[in-house]
């Protein structure tokens, strides 16, 4: 009845236009795309045309745009001009694609073009198919478990009358994946970033499940863009997201992105699970999540950005269609319902300075009194979480080496509330960041191009954060009702059992051919806790053969 729902929203949509203009589906969320495009709005010193690079993914067409501008008003090195080409490539109907043409087509038919294993184009059908394939291996210091990924799949995306715009994607996997890794999953009963799975081999170290992604896209009228399908978001400039991060399974959505002159109005209205353990032959609880940001860009440099979340849950009667109001504020309706839902609200912003230079933030409000935050007694209801973070490109003037610092914190309790059907969770993660609260983090990020086909990439992780003893609830985990805190005040960023986290990521990936990536990668990852004074510190190392899909990210 709710997925109708969403489908019956969307034609209304399509019945209400005469005309639906060009339409372009989005590259696929991957963080090594982003920083290209990252890269080359800041080198472009201002922002790009019909991108607003904070909302991701990015629409294919919008990527062709700003490559084309890139490459007409800033000096470019070997690697610049290897990257733009391979933007180019990758969404090649939307460009001019002389340099995509291959010599030796297999069999006359695959590979005529070097991106796509098949393409078809017609004046009014467009089809791309391409195989993915993620193979890898490695090892673990004082484990003799051997972590591995096989990971085969499709993915499809075509144009149909120039107007609606489909990508499938689907992907069988099985995994053995590094310890800590593991033990998230027996912690949590879920395997990060993934939704149903099953054990896999007769250690029980395996896992074996079905990644599958799907939407369709169109443009009703020239200035909203419409998305409907199953699939991730990502809001946010940093390594991590305090609004909305990707770490979580994929969700039923509905997104409105509305652009005009210097606005952006995007609207997301999803269809999410509760807990991820139902009882036998019981269906997963439903909870539904309504979002609204606006972004603002004040100058050509400097963007600004507002938002607005409330999830809620089945538990209250199902969908509340109030909240397919795309303009309304949502904490009012609240009020006037008297639901007692989880509402959040919140602020970001960008500065691009120097075109080499670019400082974001996000400010993350779930709830406080400001009489309580001046007096500084540590109540538990003043749940905020905040970002700030700087990049820099081409640093000291060597060609194409980026570095990024980041800090990101988040108080106890925050993202939780009284029920599976409020937390700010989906399939038992977090929306948000992967340590969920109580946490104080830094990242820094360095990546070397030294040719166009080599990246060099470094990532430091340092964080410091509160996990919960057996039967207490300090304000760590999201998904504990808050209900059954410890505590009204004295509440401070790290309580409960303390640790400390290092995690050191050097990645050294080599493209063979058009997104044939081989990476070589070592992890070093130390973990010092009060409560567990086992040694926890573990070296990895492991080699991966990738077609048409990101890498894995697993650093927390």
């Amino acid at each position: 009845m709710q997925i109708k729902r969403f489908v019956g929203y969307l034609v209304l949509f399509t019945l209400a236009s005469r005309s639906v203009r060009a339409q372009s589906v989005y590259a696929p969320l991957n963080p090594d795309y982003h920083h290209l495009v990252e890269r080359y709005e800041i080198r472009y010193g201002r922002f790009a045309e019909g991108l607003h690079s904070h909302v991701k993914p990015y629409l294919r067409q919008a990527i062709v745009q700003l490559t084309d501008s890139v490459a007409a008003r800033i000096r470019l090195s070997r690697s610049d001009r290897f990257n733009l080409t391979y933007l180019r490539n990758d969404s090649w109907e939307w460009a001019d694609s002389a340099d995509n043409e291959s010599r030796k087509p297999v069999f006359k038919r695959f590979y005529r073009k070097k991106s796509d294993l098949f393409h078809y184009q017609q004046a009014d059908f467009d089809l791309h198919v391409n195989p993915v394939l993620y193979l890898s291996g490695g090892t673990e210091s004082n484990s003799s478990v051997r972590t591995y990924i096989n990971t085969r799949g499709v993915e499809l995306r075509t144009t149909i009358g120039g107007k609606l715009g489909l990508y499938t994607f689907i992907g069988e996997n099985q995994a053995v994946f590094p310890g800590y890794v593991r033990a998230r999953t027996d912690s949590f009963n879920v395997v990060p970033n993934e939704g149903f799975w099953k054990r896999y081999g007769r250690s029980g170290n395996g896992v074996d499940f079905l990644t599958a992604r799907g939407y369709l896209a169109f443009t009703p009228v020239k200035y909203i863009h419409v998305q409907f399908g199953h699939d991730k978001n990502f809001i946010g400039n940093g390594y991590r997201s305090m609004i909305l991060s990707d770490y979580s399974n994929n969700y039923l959505f509905l997104k409105l992105q509305t652009r005009v002159w210097r606005f952006q109005y995007t609207n997301l209205f999803t269809q999410m699970n509760g807990e991820n353990t139902p009882a036998a032959n019981q269906r997963i609880p439903q909870k539904y999540l309504a979002f609204h940001h606006l972004s603002v860009n004040l100058t050509d440099y400097l963007n600004v950005g507002l938002f607005e979340a409330v999830i809620y849950g089945a538990d209250e009667g199902g969908y509340d269609l109030n909240f397919l109001n795309p303009i309304i504020f949502y904490r009012s309706i609240e009020q006037q319902s008297g639901s007692s839902n989880n509402a959040l609200l919140g602020a970001d912003f960008k500065l691009n300075f120097l075109r080499h230079f670019s400082l974001y933030g996000q400010l993350m409000l779930d709830e406080f009194l400001v009489k309580e935050v001046r007096a500084g007694n540590g109540w538990w209801a003043n749940k905020q979480a905040g970002q700030i973070g700087l990049k820099y490109v081409d640093v000291a003037g060597i060609a194409n080496l980026d570095a990024q610092l980041e800090y990101n914190v988040a108080r106890p309790y925050t993202y939780s509330h009284f029920s599976e059907y409020t937390n700010y969770a989906h399939y038992g993660q977090p929306l948000a960041h992967p340590l969920g609260a109580n946490f104080r983090e830094v990242v820094g990020l360095l990546r070397y191009q030294p040719t166009g086909r080599l990246q060099l990439t470094g990532t430091a992780v340092y964080a410091r954060y509160g996990t919960d003893p057996a039967g207490q609830n300090w304000g760590g985990n999201v998904l504990t009702p808050y209900t059954t805190r410890q505590q009204e005040y004295g509440n401070r960023i790290g309580q409960g059992t303390a640790n400390t986290l290092v995690f050191l990521d050097f990645t050294a990936s080599f493209q063979l051919k058009h997104n044939l990536f081989l990476d070589a990668k070592q992890v070093l990852r130390r973990l010092d806790s009060a409560e567990n004074t086992q040694d926890q510190n573990r070296a990895l190392t492991s080699v991966a053969l990738r077609l048409n899909i990101p890498q894995r990210q697993q650093a927390f």
